[in-house]
């Protein structure tokens, strides 16, 4: 007996467009991207890397809003990775908020 794999359904855009797409109709969270491209967050994180990169080249960017822990108030200002950290710099605590992303035109 052989399994079957579900294929994958055709795009008519690349991810990275279909995310652009959806930043295009305001902020969001890796994990909403996530769902609206039907790709993982880890993914969705390594393909925003990239569009930073073409939107600036567009005159355009995006717009990083940072994470920020829920106990003590510290804000991951100065964090270059987009993914959310795991623990509070300064209270080690793991009540944080996911970053969101914007695109924000020039």
């Amino acid at each position: 007996m052989t399994r079957r794999h579900a294929q994958p359904e055709a795009r008519s855009h690349t991810v990275r467009q279909d995310l652009a797409l959806a930043l295009g109709a305001g902020p969001a969270t890796a994990r909403d991207l996530s769902k609206a491209v039907g790709a993982s967050e880890k993914e969705v994180l390594d393909h925003l890397v990239h569009l930073a990169k073409s939107l600036r080249a567009r005159g355009a960017e995006l717009v990083i809003t940072p994470a920020e822990c829920l106990d003590c108030g510290f804000v991951f200002s100065r964090r270059e990775k987009p993914a959310r950290p795991s623990r509070c710099a300064r209270c080690h605590g793991g009540r944080l908020t996911l970053p969101e992303f914007a695109l924000r035109e020039r």
